[in-house]
Protein backbone atom coordinates (compact mmCIF):
# COMPACT_ATOMS: atom_id res chain seq x y z
CA UNK A 1 0.00 0.00 0.00
CA UNK A 2 0.90 3.78 -0.46
CA UNK A 3 0.00 6.88 1.43
CA UNK A 4 1.75 10.58 1.18
CA UNK A 5 3.53 9.39 4.28
CA UNK A 6 5.62 6.86 1.67
CA UNK A 7 6.48 10.06 -0.61
CA UNK A 8 9.81 11.31 -0.81
CA UNK A 9 11.55 13.96 -2.54
CA UNK A 10 14.66 11.23 -2.86
CA UNK A 11 14.93 7.56 -2.60
CA UNK A 12 18.45 6.46 -2.09
CA UNK A 13 19.14 2.34 -2.39
CA UNK A 14 22.28 1.64 -0.64
CA UNK A 15 23.75 3.16 2.05
CA UNK A 16 27.49 2.79 1.18
CA UNK A 17 30.02 5.98 0.89
CA UNK A 18 27.73 7.50 -2.67
CA UNK A 19 24.47 6.75 -1.15
CA UNK A 20 25.03 8.44 2.08
CA UNK A 21 26.54 11.12 0.50
CA UNK A 22 23.56 11.64 -1.58
CA UNK A 23 20.77 11.35 1.37
CA UNK A 24 23.03 13.19 3.95
CA UNK A 25 23.46 15.88 1.90
CA UNK A 26 19.93 16.31 0.56
CA UNK A 27 18.50 15.37 4.37
CA UNK A 28 20.68 18.53 5.32
CA UNK A 29 19.20 20.76 2.81
CA UNK A 30 15.44 19.93 3.63
CA UNK A 31 14.81 17.46 1.50
CA UNK A 32 12.24 14.49 2.40
CA UNK A 33 14.91 11.43 1.94
CA UNK A 34 14.13 7.55 2.41
CA UNK A 35 17.29 5.71 3.04
CA UNK A 36 16.78 1.89 2.00
CA UNK A 37 19.61 -1.11 2.78
CA UNK A 38 19.55 -4.75 3.23
CA UNK A 39 20.08 -4.20 6.82
CA UNK A 40 21.62 -2.47 9.61
CA UNK A 41 24.88 -4.93 9.20
CA UNK A 42 25.07 -3.33 5.47
CA UNK A 43 25.11 0.04 6.12
CA UNK A 44 28.23 1.63 5.64
CA UNK A 45 29.01 -0.43 1.99
CA UNK A 46 32.02 -2.50 0.99
CA UNK A 47 34.03 0.47 2.54
CA UNK A 48 33.38 0.28 5.85
CA UNK A 49 32.24 -3.27 5.78
CA UNK A 50 34.67 -5.20 3.85
CA UNK A 51 36.58 -2.74 1.85
CA UNK A 52 38.49 0.13 2.48
CA UNK A 53 38.54 0.26 6.53
CA UNK A 54 39.48 -3.61 7.20
CA UNK A 55 41.66 -4.11 4.33
CA UNK A 56 43.74 -0.86 5.84
CA UNK A 57 43.43 -1.61 9.15
CA UNK A 58 44.58 -5.26 8.19
CA UNK A 59 47.33 -4.28 5.97
CA UNK A 60 48.70 -2.02 9.01
CA UNK A 61 48.81 -4.75 10.85
CA UNK A 62 51.00 -6.60 8.72
CA UNK A 63 53.18 -3.81 8.02
CA UNK A 64 54.11 -3.39 11.89
CA UNK A 65 54.49 -7.10 12.40
CA UNK A 66 56.98 -7.16 8.83
CA UNK A 67 58.93 -4.05 10.13
CA UNK A 68 59.15 -5.54 13.59
CA UNK A 69 60.98 -8.75 12.09
CA UNK A 70 63.18 -7.06 9.97
CA UNK A 71 64.72 -5.42 13.34
CA UNK A 72 66.67 -8.37 13.39
CA UNK A 73 68.80 -6.98 11.14
CA UNK A 74 70.06 -5.04 14.03
CA UNK A 75 70.33 -7.14 16.67
CA UNK A 76 66.95 -7.44 18.06
CA UNK A 77 65.01 -10.69 18.49
CA UNK A 78 61.58 -11.49 18.14
CA UNK A 79 59.58 -14.84 19.14
CA UNK A 80 55.96 -15.89 19.29
CA UNK A 81 53.53 -16.59 16.31
CA UNK A 82 50.96 -14.67 14.75
CA UNK A 83 47.46 -14.71 16.99
CA UNK A 84 45.32 -13.97 13.58
CA UNK A 85 42.22 -13.48 16.02
CA UNK A 86 43.69 -10.69 17.59
CA UNK A 87 44.62 -9.30 14.60
CA UNK A 88 41.37 -9.45 13.36
CA UNK A 89 39.83 -8.01 16.71
CA UNK A 90 41.96 -4.79 15.65
CA UNK A 91 40.31 -4.66 12.21
CA UNK A 92 36.94 -4.69 13.73
CA UNK A 93 37.56 -2.47 16.66
CA UNK A 94 38.34 -0.16 13.86
CA UNK A 95 35.35 -0.60 12.06
CA UNK A 96 33.56 -0.05 15.58
CA UNK A 97 34.91 3.25 15.23
CA UNK A 98 33.12 4.47 12.30
CA UNK A 99 29.61 2.20 13.13
CA UNK A 100 29.02 4.58 15.86
CA UNK A 101 28.02 6.97 13.15
CA UNK A 102 26.56 4.88 9.97
CA UNK A 103 23.95 2.93 11.14
CA UNK A 104 20.02 3.31 11.31
CA UNK A 105 19.06 4.75 14.09
CA UNK A 106 21.79 7.65 13.65
CA UNK A 107 20.03 8.34 10.44
CA UNK A 108 16.59 8.50 11.47
CA UNK A 109 18.06 10.95 14.37
CA UNK A 110 19.43 13.07 11.30
CA UNK A 111 15.72 13.08 10.24
CA UNK A 112 15.74 10.12 7.38
CA UNK A 113 13.21 8.01 7.05
CA UNK A 114 15.25 4.22 7.05
CA UNK A 115 13.83 1.19 6.00
CA UNK A 116 15.75 -2.38 6.19
CA UNK A 117 15.12 -4.74 3.60
CA UNK A 118 15.33 -5.83 -0.09
CA UNK A 119 14.07 -3.63 -2.21
CA UNK A 120 12.74 -4.12 -6.13
CA UNK A 121 10.96 -1.28 -8.14
CA UNK A 122 7.50 -1.55 -8.76
CA UNK A 123 7.21 1.40 -11.20
CA UNK A 124 8.70 4.34 -12.34
CA UNK A 125 8.78 5.94 -9.38
CA UNK A 126 7.93 3.74 -6.97
CA UNK A 127 10.31 1.19 -5.24
CA UNK A 128 8.94 -1.41 -2.90
CA UNK A 129 10.34 -3.02 0.58
CA UNK A 130 8.46 -5.66 2.56
CA UNK A 131 5.79 -5.25 0.96
CA UNK A 132 4.90 -2.12 1.19
CA UNK A 133 5.23 0.54 -1.72
CA UNK A 134 7.46 4.15 -1.88
CA UNK A 135 7.23 6.99 -3.93
CA UNK A 136 10.50 8.67 -4.86
CA UNK A 137 10.13 11.85 -7.32
CA UNK A 138 14.34 10.96 -7.89
CA UNK A 139 15.28 7.42 -7.02
CA UNK A 140 19.38 6.87 -6.48
CA UNK A 141 20.45 3.12 -7.17
CA UNK A 142 23.87 2.82 -4.46
CA UNK A 143 23.71 -0.79 -4.73
CA UNK A 144 27.71 -1.61 -5.16
CA UNK A 145 28.60 -4.82 -5.63
CA UNK A 146 30.07 -8.24 -4.54
CA UNK A 147 33.07 -10.52 -5.42
CA UNK A 148 32.37 -12.76 -8.30
CA UNK A 149 32.68 -16.91 -7.64
CA UNK A 150 35.14 -18.73 -7.65
CA UNK A 151 34.17 -22.03 -9.66
CA UNK A 152 36.52 -24.77 -9.29
CA UNK A 153 36.39 -28.75 -9.00
CA UNK A 154 37.18 -29.78 -5.45
CA UNK A 155 36.52 -26.35 -3.87
CA UNK A 156 33.98 -27.87 -1.14
CA UNK A 157 37.46 -29.52 0.48
CA UNK A 158 38.91 -26.02 0.96
CA UNK A 159 38.20 -22.80 3.09
CA UNK A 160 37.97 -19.79 -0.25
CA UNK A 161 37.97 -16.73 1.11
CA UNK A 162 36.86 -13.66 -0.85
CA UNK A 163 37.06 -9.65 0.61
CA UNK A 164 33.78 -10.46 2.40
CA UNK A 165 34.59 -13.17 4.29
CA UNK A 166 38.74 -12.97 4.82
CA UNK A 167 38.25 -10.67 7.97
CA UNK A 168 36.22 -13.81 9.46
CA UNK A 169 38.80 -15.78 9.74
CA UNK A 170 39.79 -17.71 12.60
CA UNK A 171 43.33 -19.38 11.50
CA UNK A 172 46.42 -18.43 9.65
CA UNK A 173 46.29 -20.42 6.68
CA UNK A 174 49.98 -21.75 5.73
CA UNK A 175 49.84 -22.31 2.42
CA UNK A 176 47.26 -19.86 1.11
CA UNK A 177 46.75 -19.35 -2.86
CA UNK A 178 45.41 -16.17 -4.17
CA UNK A 179 43.91 -16.81 -7.52
CA UNK A 180 43.84 -12.77 -9.38
CA UNK A 181 46.60 -10.92 -10.14
CA UNK A 182 44.28 -7.15 -9.28
CA UNK A 183 44.53 -4.77 -6.72
CA UNK A 184 42.85 -7.15 -3.76
CA UNK A 185 44.18 -9.94 -4.45
CA UNK A 186 47.79 -8.15 -4.20
CA UNK A 187 47.54 -6.17 -1.31
CA UNK A 188 46.08 -8.86 1.16
CA UNK A 189 48.33 -11.64 -0.65
CA UNK A 190 51.31 -9.20 0.08
CA UNK A 191 49.65 -8.92 3.74
CA UNK A 192 49.07 -12.47 4.82
CA UNK A 193 52.90 -12.84 3.44
CA UNK A 194 54.02 -10.32 5.57
CA UNK A 195 52.04 -12.06 8.45
CA UNK A 196 54.07 -15.56 7.60
CA UNK A 197 51.81 -17.51 5.47
CA UNK A 198 53.51 -19.04 2.18
CA UNK A 199 51.49 -17.38 -0.65
CA UNK A 200 51.10 -17.90 -3.79
CA UNK A 201 49.63 -15.77 -6.71
CA UNK A 202 47.77 -17.33 -9.51
CA UNK A 203 47.06 -14.92 -12.85
CA UNK A 204 45.84 -15.67 -15.76
CA UNK A 205 47.27 -12.52 -17.38
CA UNK A 206 50.64 -11.97 -18.36
CA UNK A 207 51.01 -8.83 -15.93
CA UNK A 208 49.72 -8.46 -12.15
CA UNK A 209 47.42 -5.02 -11.60
CA UNK A 210 46.41 -5.09 -15.36
CA UNK A 211 45.06 -1.51 -14.90
CA UNK A 212 48.16 0.04 -14.16
CA UNK A 213 51.23 0.68 -16.16
CA UNK A 214 53.24 -2.35 -17.62
CA UNK A 215 55.91 -1.22 -15.42
CA UNK A 216 53.86 -1.29 -12.32
CA UNK A 217 53.01 -5.08 -13.23
CA UNK A 218 57.11 -6.12 -13.55
CA UNK A 219 58.58 -3.98 -10.46
CA UNK A 220 55.42 -5.62 -7.99
CA UNK A 221 56.13 -9.14 -9.48
CA UNK A 222 59.80 -8.58 -8.18
CA UNK A 223 59.07 -7.11 -5.26
CA UNK A 224 56.80 -9.72 -3.96
CA UNK A 225 59.21 -12.41 -5.07
CA UNK A 226 61.85 -10.66 -3.16
CA UNK A 227 59.75 -11.16 -0.16
CA UNK A 228 59.15 -15.02 -0.86
CA UNK A 229 55.88 -14.53 -2.40
CA UNK A 230 55.29 -17.15 -5.73
CA UNK A 231 53.66 -15.28 -8.83
CA UNK A 232 52.45 -17.71 -11.11
CA UNK A 233 51.40 -15.77 -15.06
CA UNK A 234 49.64 -17.41 -17.27
CA UNK A 235 48.13 -19.49 -15.34
CA UNK A 236 44.27 -20.94 -14.00
CA UNK A 237 43.73 -23.27 -11.53
CA UNK A 238 42.18 -26.32 -12.61
CA UNK A 239 40.77 -28.28 -9.48
CA UNK A 240 41.45 -28.73 -5.68
CA UNK A 241 42.24 -32.05 -4.67
CA UNK A 242 44.51 -34.44 -2.00
CA UNK A 243 45.47 -31.11 -0.28
CA UNK A 244 46.37 -29.20 -3.40
CA UNK A 245 45.29 -27.05 -6.29
CA UNK A 246 46.00 -27.90 -9.61
CA UNK A 247 47.12 -25.35 -11.72
CA UNK A 248 47.30 -25.16 -15.61
CA UNK A 249 50.70 -23.16 -16.97
CA UNK A 250 52.07 -23.32 -20.37
CA UNK A 251 54.48 -25.57 -19.24
CA UNK A 252 52.10 -28.19 -18.11
CA UNK A 253 49.98 -28.22 -14.64
CA UNK A 254 51.43 -27.71 -11.12
CA UNK A 255 49.88 -29.10 -8.20
CA UNK A 256 50.60 -26.61 -5.06
CA UNK A 257 49.83 -27.16 -1.26
CA UNK A 258 47.46 -25.34 -0.45
CA UNK A 259 45.09 -25.41 3.06
CA UNK A 260 43.08 -21.91 1.74
CA UNK A 261 42.33 -20.35 -1.50
CA UNK A 262 40.97 -16.83 -1.85
CA UNK A 263 39.22 -15.75 -4.58
CA UNK A 264 39.92 -12.14 -6.74
CA UNK A 265 38.76 -12.03 -9.79
CA UNK A 266 36.51 -9.36 -10.28
CA UNK A 267 33.23 -7.86 -9.52
CA UNK A 268 29.65 -8.14 -10.12
CA UNK A 269 27.45 -5.40 -9.73
CA UNK A 270 24.03 -6.21 -7.12
CA UNK A 271 21.33 -5.05 -9.54
CA UNK A 272 20.20 -8.41 -10.01
CA UNK A 273 17.04 -8.45 -7.69
CA UNK A 274 16.05 -5.06 -8.45
CA UNK A 275 13.52 -5.67 -11.37
CA UNK A 276 15.06 -3.22 -13.35
CA UNK A 277 12.28 -3.64 -16.18
CA UNK A 278 9.67 -2.23 -13.80
CA UNK A 279 11.18 1.39 -13.93
CA UNK A 280 11.87 1.26 -17.69
CA UNK A 281 15.46 0.98 -16.48
CA UNK A 282 17.71 -0.68 -19.50
CA UNK A 283 20.53 -3.11 -18.87
CA UNK A 284 23.81 -3.50 -21.25
CA UNK A 285 23.16 -6.63 -23.76
CA UNK A 286 24.83 -9.03 -21.77
CA UNK A 287 22.56 -7.62 -18.49
CA UNK A 288 25.48 -6.91 -16.17
CA UNK A 289 25.25 -3.43 -16.17
CA UNK A 290 23.11 -0.79 -15.87
CA UNK A 291 23.11 1.59 -19.54
CA UNK A 292 24.20 4.50 -17.73
CA UNK A 293 24.55 7.97 -19.77
CA UNK A 294 27.07 10.81 -19.00
CA UNK A 295 25.18 12.74 -15.94
CA UNK A 296 24.96 9.26 -14.47
CA UNK A 297 21.12 8.50 -15.52
CA UNK A 298 19.20 5.01 -16.53
CA UNK A 299 17.38 5.12 -19.24
CA UNK A 300 14.00 6.45 -16.67
CA UNK A 301 15.73 9.53 -16.27
CA UNK A 302 14.58 10.25 -12.74
CA UNK A 303 16.51 7.50 -11.58
CA UNK A 304 20.41 7.66 -11.19
CA UNK A 305 23.45 5.58 -10.55
CA UNK A 306 26.30 5.84 -7.46
CA UNK A 307 29.22 4.36 -7.14
CA UNK A 308 29.47 0.80 -8.60
CA UNK A 309 27.03 0.46 -10.72
CA UNK A 310 27.85 3.26 -12.86
CA UNK A 311 30.48 1.21 -14.26
CA UNK A 312 33.61 2.57 -15.09
CA UNK A 313 35.90 3.03 -12.07
CA UNK A 314 35.24 1.16 -8.38
CA UNK A 315 36.96 2.87 -5.79
CA UNK A 316 34.87 4.97 -2.52
CA UNK A 317 35.75 7.92 -3.93
CA UNK A 318 34.60 8.13 -7.13
CA UNK A 319 31.55 6.72 -5.38
CA UNK A 320 32.03 10.21 -3.72
CA UNK A 321 32.88 12.26 -7.00
CA UNK A 322 29.75 10.75 -8.64
CA UNK A 323 27.31 11.96 -5.74
CA UNK A 324 29.17 15.19 -5.88
CA UNK A 325 28.02 15.27 -9.46
CA UNK A 326 24.71 14.78 -9.10
CA UNK A 327 23.74 17.10 -6.20
CA UNK A 328 25.38 19.80 -8.39
CA UNK A 329 23.25 18.79 -11.17
CA UNK A 330 20.25 18.64 -8.80
CA UNK A 331 20.77 22.25 -8.19
CA UNK A 332 22.42 24.02 -11.19
CA UNK A 333 20.70 24.43 -14.58
CA UNK A 334 24.28 23.90 -16.13
CA UNK A 335 24.20 20.18 -16.31
CA UNK A 336 27.98 18.67 -16.28
CA UNK A 337 29.31 15.36 -17.45
CA UNK A 338 31.04 12.76 -15.06
CA UNK A 339 34.53 13.80 -15.67
CA UNK A 340 37.45 11.38 -14.68
CA UNK A 341 41.03 12.92 -16.40
CA UNK A 342 41.93 14.12 -13.37
CA UNK A 343 41.09 11.00 -11.07
CA UNK A 344 43.94 9.25 -9.23
CA UNK A 345 43.65 6.26 -6.88
CA UNK A 346 46.19 3.82 -4.81
CA UNK A 347 46.75 0.47 -4.09
CA UNK A 348 48.09 0.18 -0.61
CA UNK A 349 50.79 -2.59 -1.67
CA UNK A 350 54.45 -1.85 -0.08
CA UNK A 351 55.25 0.41 -1.48
CA UNK A 352 52.08 1.63 -2.30
CA UNK A 353 51.03 2.19 -6.20
CA UNK A 354 49.50 5.82 -6.59
CA UNK A 355 48.06 6.01 -10.26
CA UNK A 356 46.70 9.77 -11.87
CA UNK A 357 45.60 11.26 -14.88
CA UNK A 358 45.22 10.20 -18.58
CA UNK A 359 46.79 6.81 -19.60
CA UNK A 360 49.18 6.84 -22.51
CA UNK A 361 46.69 4.18 -24.39
CA UNK A 362 44.26 6.89 -23.45
CA UNK A 363 46.32 10.07 -24.65
CA UNK A 364 47.46 8.12 -28.04
CA UNK A 365 43.19 7.39 -28.52
CA UNK A 366 42.52 11.29 -28.17
CA UNK A 367 45.59 12.18 -30.53
CA UNK A 368 46.98 14.04 -27.50
CA UNK A 369 51.19 14.61 -27.78
CA UNK A 370 52.62 13.39 -24.88
CA UNK A 371 56.25 12.24 -23.66
CA UNK A 372 57.04 10.07 -21.09
CA UNK A 373 59.33 11.68 -18.32
CA UNK A 374 60.93 8.67 -16.11
CA UNK A 375 63.44 8.45 -13.20
CA UNK A 376 63.95 5.62 -10.65
CA UNK A 377 64.57 6.32 -6.31
CA UNK A 378 67.90 4.27 -7.15
CA UNK A 379 69.61 7.27 -6.52
CA UNK A 380 67.21 9.08 -3.72
CA UNK A 381 68.69 9.86 -0.83
CA UNK A 382 65.51 9.34 0.98
CA UNK A 383 65.42 5.51 -0.82
CA UNK A 384 68.66 5.07 0.18
CA UNK A 385 68.78 5.78 3.78
CA UNK A 386 65.27 3.81 4.10
CA UNK A 387 66.17 1.16 2.00
CA UNK A 388 62.79 1.82 -0.23
CA UNK A 389 62.75 1.19 -4.20
CA UNK A 390 60.32 2.53 -6.55
CA UNK A 391 59.52 4.68 -9.41
CA UNK A 392 57.85 7.93 -11.08
CA UNK A 393 56.88 7.96 -14.34
CA UNK A 394 54.95 11.39 -15.43
CA UNK A 395 53.13 12.32 -18.86
CA UNK A 396 53.50 15.48 -20.21
CA UNK A 397 51.83 17.29 -22.53
CA UNK A 398 52.80 20.83 -24.77
CA UNK A 399 53.92 23.59 -22.63
CA UNK A 400 54.79 21.20 -20.43
CA UNK A 401 51.34 20.96 -18.76
CA UNK A 402 51.39 17.56 -16.84
CA UNK A 403 48.60 14.97 -18.19
CA UNK A 404 49.04 11.78 -15.39
CA UNK A 405 51.00 9.36 -14.35
CA UNK A 406 52.39 6.86 -11.56
CA UNK A 407 54.28 7.23 -8.74
CA UNK A 408 55.71 4.03 -6.66
CA UNK A 409 57.09 4.73 -3.54
CA UNK A 410 56.25 4.50 0.56
CA UNK A 411 53.33 6.68 1.24
CA UNK A 412 52.57 7.36 -2.33
CA UNK A 413 48.80 7.92 -1.37
CA UNK A 414 49.99 11.06 0.16
CA UNK A 415 52.73 12.14 -1.75
CA UNK A 416 50.66 11.91 -4.90
CA UNK A 417 47.90 15.00 -3.61
CA UNK A 418 51.12 17.40 -5.18
CA UNK A 419 50.96 15.57 -8.66
CA UNK A 420 46.93 15.54 -8.77
CA UNK A 421 46.85 19.27 -7.86
CA UNK A 422 48.87 20.00 -10.56
CA UNK A 423 47.03 17.69 -13.26
CA UNK A 424 43.52 19.37 -12.30
CA UNK A 425 44.63 22.44 -12.85
CA UNK A 426 46.74 21.99 -15.77
CA UNK A 427 50.28 23.46 -13.98
CA UNK A 428 53.54 23.34 -15.41
CA UNK A 429 55.26 20.55 -14.20
CA UNK A 430 58.37 22.83 -14.09
CA UNK A 431 56.23 24.99 -11.72
CA UNK A 432 55.53 21.50 -9.91
CA UNK A 433 59.49 20.86 -9.90
CA UNK A 434 61.30 24.34 -9.50
CA UNK A 435 59.06 25.82 -6.81
CA UNK A 436 61.05 27.05 -4.00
Amino acid sequence: MKSEHNTFDIIVIGAGSGGLNVAGFMNRVGFRVLLIDKSNEHIGGDCLNHGCVPSKAFIHVAREIHAGKKSSNFGLTLGGDIDIKKVLRYVKEKQDVFRVHENAEHFRKLGMTVVLGEATFSGKHHVTVGGVEYVGKKIIIATGSRPAKLVLEGMADVPVYTNETVFAMTTLPRKFVFVGGGPISIELGQAFSMLGSDVTIVHGGTQLLEKEDPDVGVFMKKELEAMGVTVLLGARPKKYTNAEIVIETASGELALPADALFAGIGRVLNIENLALASAGIARTPDEKKIVVDAYLRTTNKDVYTVGDVAGGLQFTHAAELHASLMLKNFFSPFKKKLNTDSFGWVTYTTPEVATFGLAPLELVKRGIAFETVSSTREEDDRAIVDGSRGFLKLFVGKKGILLGGTLVAPHAGEIVGELLLAKSKDLNISDLFNRV
